[in-house]
This record gives C-alpha cells, sequence and structure tokens, in this order.
C-alpha cells in the first residue's frame, strides 16, 4: 500500500421538511464523505460531521484536501489508522487554537481515520465490528432521534410502529409544547418504552430544572444536554440531584480527558461520543471501555448520513450490544436511507442485525445514485509512506 487515491464528495440532498433544532435548522442535508481507495482496489468510506453551519460542509471538505490529508500523507501512517489520528491531533494543536477552527480540524480527522478503518477491514475481508474486536457480535439496539416539535407524537407513534427500540424528541423550544409533546408521545408509545428527550443545551440550569420536575412523571430514559456543555459540572450534579433526572452527553466532547472526568462530575448516566466529530473509531472504543468501567451505557451518537451511521453501528457493535444503543435520526435523509436500507430491512424489536460483508458493506453504487446532488468533488493521490520510504510486504 503505497499510494492511496482519495476521493472528497459533498453532497446537498434535497428534503421537503427542514431539520429544527433549538440552535439551527437545516434546509438540506448536507454530507462530506471520504472515499480512498489503494493501489489492490479496496475501497474504504468515511463521514465527517458538517451540519452546522450551513456553509460548514465545503469548508470542511476544503480543509482535507488544503491541511488535513497532506499532512496525514507526510507522517507515513496512513496504514495505522488510530496511530494517525493521534499524531495528526498533535500536529495541529497549535494551528487549532490559533484559527480557532478545533471543532472542524478534530471532524476531519474523525472522518479521515473512520474511512482508513474501513479500508484496512476491507483488506482483511472482515465486517468492520469484527475487524475493531474479534469475536464481536452484529446484533445491535437502535432507537429513532431526532423527531422534531411539530407532530412529534405521531412521529413517535411511527417510530415504534417501525421497530425502534425507542425515541427521542427534540425540545427546548417552546416550554408548554415541549411538555405536551412529551406527555402525548408517552400516551402514544405506551409505558415501558424508552422516551428520550434532547435539548441540544438550549437552558439555563433553572429552566433546565424545572422542565425536568415537570416531566418527571413520563419517565424519561434520560434528558440529553440539558444545559451548554461549558456550564459548571455543580449545575448538572445540581440538575440530577434535585430532578432524578438521567443525564446524556458526550457528542460535544473534545478530549479523552473530557471522557475520563466529566461522566462522574456530571453524574452522567448515557455516554454519546460521535465518530465523526471527534476521535473516530479508535477512540470511540476507548470510551466504550471508560464507560464500561464506570457503569455508564455507551450510546453511540449520530446525526448525518448513511456512512456515519453505519460506522457508528459497528463500533456499537465491537465494543458489546449490551446495554445502550445507537442512535438514528428518523427524518428525511435520502441517501442516507439507500445506504442503510439492507441493514434495516432486518429492524426488529428494537434490533438490527449487520450485514457480513467487508468494512461498513456495499457502498458504492448507493453513493453514486447521488450525483446529480454533487456540490464538490476533489480528488487526490497520497504517498501512502514517507518519501524515501519502500513498503516490505503487506
Amino acid at each position: 500500500m503505497s499510494r492511496l487515491s482519495v476521493r472528497i464528495l459533498v453532497h446537498r440532498i434535497p428534503i421537503d421538511i427542514p431539520v429544527r433544532t433549538s440552535f439551527g435548522t437545516m434546509l438540506n442535508r448536507p454530507s462530506v464523505l471520504l472515499r480512498i481507495e489503494d493501489e489492490d482496489g479496496h475501497v474504504g468510506w468515511g463521514e465527517v460531521w458538517c451540519n452546522y453551519p450551513a456553509v460548514g460542509a465545503e469548508h470542511r471538505a476544503r480543509l482535507l484536501e488544503s491541511v488535513i490529508l497532506p499532512l496525514a500523507s507526510e507522517t507515513g501512517l496512513l496504514g495505522e489508522p488510530a496511530r494517525l489520528w493521534g499524531v495528526l491531533s498533535e500536529r495541529l494543536r497549535v494551528l487549532a487554537i490559533q484559527t480557532g477552527e478545533t471543532g472542524p480540524i478534530s471532524q476531519c480527522l474523525a472522518g479521515l481515520e473512520c474511512a482508513l478503518q474501513d479500508l484496512a477491514a476491507r483488506r482483511r475481508k472482515l465486517p468492520l465490528h469484527r475487524f475493531l474486536a474479534a469475536g464481536s457480535g452484529n446484533d445491535v439496539g437502535v432507537y429513532a432521534s431526532g423527531i422534531n416539535p411539530s407532530g412529534a407524537p405521531e412521529t413517535a407513534a411511527r417510530a415504534i410502529a417501525a421497530g425502534y427500540a425507542g425515541c427521542k424528541i427534540k425540545v427546548g423550544f417552546d416550554a408548554a409544547l415541549d411538555r405536551s409533546n412529551l406527555h402525548e408521545a408517552r400516551g402514544a408509545i405506551g409505558e415501558g418504552v424508552p422516551l428520550m428527550a434532547d435539548a441540544n443545551q438550549a437552558w439555563t440550569i433553572e429552566e433546565a430544572v424545572a422542565f425536568a420536575a415537570d416531566v418527571r412523571e413520563v419517565g424519561l430514559t434520560w434528558l440529553e444536554e440539558p444545559i451548554a456543555h461549558d456550564e459548571p459540572d455543580e449545575y448538572w450534579m445540581r440538575l440530577a440531584a434535585e430532578t432524578g433526572a438521567r443525564l446524556a452527553a458526550g457528542e460535544n466532547f473534545t478530549s479523552l480527558a473530557d471522557f475520563a472526568a466529566l461522566p462522574a462530575r456530571r453524574a452522567l448516566r448515557y455516554l454519546q461520543p460521535d465518530v465523526g466529530k471527534w476521535g473516530g473509531l479508535g477512540m470511540a472504543l476507548e470510551v466504550a471501555g471508560m464507560a464500561r468501567a464506570a457503569g455508564i451505557a455507551f450510546c453511540p451518537h449520530w446525526l448525518g448520513g448513511g456512512v456515519g451511521l453505519l460506522a457508528s453501528l459497528h463500533v456499537k457493535a465491537a465494543a458489546g450490544a449490551g446495554e445502550g444503543f445507537v442512535e438514528v435520526d428518523f427524518n428525511e435523509n435520502p441517501m442516507r436511507s439507500r445506504l442503510t436500507e439492507d441493514t434495516f430491512r432486518t429492524l426488529s424489536g428494537g434490533r438490527l442485525k449487520l450485514s457480513p460483508k467487508a468494512g461498513i458493506g456495499e457502498c458504492e453504487a448507493a453513493v453514486a445514485e447521488f450525483d446529480d446532488c454533487l456540490v464538490l468533488r476533489k480528488d487526490i493521490l497520497l504517498n501512502a509512506l514517507p518519501a524515501g520510504r519502500e513498503a516490505v510486504g503487506d
């Protein structure tokens, strides 16, 4: 593996109903995909988180092209994805500080790591989860996420009828509507079915305490990101202590130190790393080990396209598919649905089975079907080894 052909693809998929959060709205479904092919024709796929701001996808693609990929080639570590992630994170630390681009840089590194892990699994002819953890099972629990405030109870009922284990409703908009949605959703899906709420950091601590206390009777499995990530730890502890709310977070953690320290300091019961935002698959497995040791459920976060969703499912399977489940955005996303349709045909009783095909499975034909939605494509040839070093064996 002395050369790799990398293709950066930016899609914007039209949708009929915008996806709303407390801090912004997606009018289309953007994605930044990395397709990496070795000289033997093996192809790996990765996805970079790029939902916000609205111009974020194109920006991250340019970062990959101009900064991340050239530097990755210089390291000679393209065949060692987890090690490459650590080396590049350190090499780019000062640049991230200087530019204030910590998030976009981390997201590009995460997507690249996932693509290289997928490529390595395909070279070994193994499903990604078995490449990551030999002997892992292929049975994974999933819940329906991203349920908009408009028509939330009806959407929740549809998700459960479709076979999902539970559902998560967006809150943080109008307090009366938020409360009504959760109470009506509980009535629609029945008792005992996991029901979650995600505030996307919308509230002050006082608002969060009032809300959690008011909806206590609906029996939320968890309340996700009720306050901003940078609020003091004691606010999170107060919320849990005063209301009994089971708290979830992790998609906005940006270091292994966060994942090691914050769950205990914030009374978290559910830990949610995002493989396309920080760390990729290698760090997600590290976090899974931390969660298991602390008795916290490992529930990978994902609200993007099909490549990242498949990677999230595989990392959950590799980590052990016991307690916890993977987030599946229930909003319209045509390319994601096409990429994952074979996997989701197996959905039953809140769980699905992963394909035995190598890597995350077939992607090429499904992605090609959306060429009319491409807004950027860039092909780059990388040296997998540093200059002057020759590959010995494989």
